[in-house]
C-alpha cells in the first residue's frame, strides 16, 4: 500500500458527446455548465466517476440523469488527460459518444431541462478542451459508420433508403450519389423490407426498411468508400 501512497491521484470523469438527428441536421446536446469554473458556458454531458463504479457505468448513470433515458448506444471515445485541460484541478475525461433519439429525448423530460441540441457544424464556444472531445467523436462515428450501418438508432424503427441517406449525408457533412448508395445498402444484407410506403416524398412512394436483427453491429466491408 505505501507504494500507492507515494503517487500522485487525480479526479477520473467522464464526458459524453450525445448526438441526435433532426430535419435532416446531425445534432449535439450541449448544456450551460452549473458551475464554476467557466459556469454558464456551453458544455458537453459529463460528471465523475464515483468509486463503485467503472467509467462505462458512470458514463450510462450521467445519460440516464441528463437525458431521463435507459438503454441507450454508447461507446467510448478516448481519454483526454493533458494536465492543463481543467484550471482548478487535475481532471482526466474519458469520452463516450452516445445516439438517441430526439423526439424520444423531449417525451422523458430530463433533468437538464436548459440543454439545447445544437447543430454539429454550427456549435458555440465549449469549455476547456470539449471542442476537440466532440470533433473526435463525430471522427469515431463517422469511422463506424463506415464499416457498419451505424446511425440506425437515430432513425424510427422504420425508413426509407431516402431518410438512411439524408442520415448518412449528416453524419459525413457531404452528399451521396443516390443509386450507388442504394446499391451498396442493399447488398449488405442487413436491410429488411417492408410491404408499407412513404407517400409524403413521391407520388410513387417509397418503400419503408428496417434493420434485420442482430444485423446493425455486424463488421461489414467498408461501406463509405464505395459510396
Amino acid at each position: 500500500m505505501e507504494y500507492y501512497k507515494q503517487h500522485p491521484r487525480f479526479l477520473v470523469a467522464v464526458d459524453c458527446v450525445i448526438f441526435g438527428y433532426e430535419a435532416g441536421e446531425l445534432k449535439l446536446l450541449l448544456y450551460p455548465r452549473a458551475f464554476e469554473p467557466e459556469k454558464g458556458k456551453w458544455s458537453l454531458m459529463g460528471g465523475f466517476v464515483q468509486e463503485n463504479e467503472s467509467a462505462c457505468e458512470a458514463a450510462h448513470r450521467v445519460l440516464a440523469e441528463t437525458t431521463g433515458m435507459n438503454g441507450v448506444f454508447l461507446e467510448q471515445v478516448s481519454a483526454f488527460s493533458s494536465p492543463e485541460r481543467e484550471p482548478s484541478e487535475r481532471v482526466i475525461s474519458i469520452v463516450h459518444f452516445a445516439l438517441i433519439r430526439i423526439d424520444r429525448f423531449k417525451k422523458n423530460r430530463p433533468v437538464t431541462a436548459s440543454a439545447k441540441w445544437w447543430p454539429v457544424n454550427n456549435l458555440p464556444p465549449l469549455i476547456f478542451d470539449h471542442d476537440q472531445m466532440a470533433d473526435q467523436a463525430l471522427k469515431r462515428l463517422q469511422q463506424k459508420a463506415g464499416t457498419t450501418l451505424a446511425g440506425s438508432e437515430l432513425l424510427p424503427s422504420k425508413f426509407t433508403l431516402l431518410q438512411l441517406r439524408n442520415l448518412y449525408e449528416a453524419i459525413y457533412q457531404r452528399g451521396f450519389d443516390p443509386g450507388n448508395f442504394r446499391k451498396k445498402m442493399l447488398s449488405l444484407n442487413v436491410l429488411e423490407r417492408l410491404d408499407q410506403k412513404n407517400s409524403t416524398d413521391s407520388k410513387k412512394g417509397a418503400f419503408y426498411y428496417k434493420v434485420k436483427p442482430n444485423k446493425a453491429e455486424k463488421e461489414l466491408e467498408r461501406i463509405v468508400k464505395y459510396l
